[in-house]
């Protein structure tokens, strides 16, 4: 029996809107080394690169150096107070639900592929109430491979047990749009997560102004597939 067709997702930015979370974090650790808080229209341009560059953006932006050891504590603190409330302040992008119901009733299997650690990606998709729906989910930890390395998403798609042959990604970046490019794999985007450009720029396969327009999106680059076509640039 042939493996499914499958829709894999970025979460940042792309499943969820999740910076007020993220920079609510960073600026309880920015305030607390004696910097000012960054506002929330800050986050496009330093959410999307992981908590690390998240950190390091955030201090260069404040003017002040940071050394590797300062960096790793940092990190390790952050990780622990985004764990204590990581999902409060976010909410699902708008016609997200109602996208991945239409998927599923059409046979596709989704899954998550995201350069979040796994601990703070579950806690998120928990408190949407929205894990059971995907066959794979898979951190930054989840392999010894992360975005934008393909073999994180061909081993999230393995792991959801789907045909990497019939697989098309959804993101928001150009982490997400350089992953699906090395693997090979479609990469539809949404112009309304996190990057510093417009995302019409980085070229990726397809771009969607609402969820409402994923399915069909979805069905143009499986066509395109079938066909053996070049996705169209949209």
């Amino acid at each position: 029996m042939s493996l499914p067709a499958i829709v894999v997702f970025d979460l940042d930015g792309t499943l969820a809107e999740t910076a007020p979370d993220i920079m609510r974090t960073l600026n309880l650790i920015l305030v607390r080394e004696g910097l000012p808080a960054l506002p929330l229209d800050r986050a496009r341009e330093l959410v999307g690169a992981g908590a690390r560059a998240l950190i390091e953006r955030g201090f260069r932006v404040s003017g002040r150096p940071l050394n590797e050891a300062t960096l790793e504590r940092l990190f390790e603190d952050f990780l622990l107070i985004y764990a204590q409330d990581a999902a409060s302040n976010s909410h699902l992008f708008d016609g997200v639900l109602e996208a991945m119901d239409a998927l599923a009733s059409e046979g596709y299997v989704l899954a998550v592929c995201t350069n979040k650690p796994i601990l703070h990606t579950r806690l998120i998709l928990d408190h949407f109430g929205i894990t059971g729906r995907f066959a794979a989910i898979a951190g930054r930890d989840s392999f010894p491979f992360h975005k934008p390395d393909p073999r994180h998403l061909t081993l999230t798609i393995e792991a959801a047990g789907a045909d990497p042959g019939r697989a098309v990604m959804i993101g928001d970046s150009r982490t997400d749009i350089a992953t699906a490019k090395a693997a090979g794999i479609p990469c539809i985007c949404v112009p309304f997560g996190y990057t510093d450009v417009a995302i019409e720029t980085l070229e990726p396969d397809l771009v969607i102004q609402h969820f409402d327009a994923l399915p069909d999106a979805v069905r143009q680059v499986f066509g395109q597939q079938a066909l053996g076509r070049v996705p169209m640039h949209s």
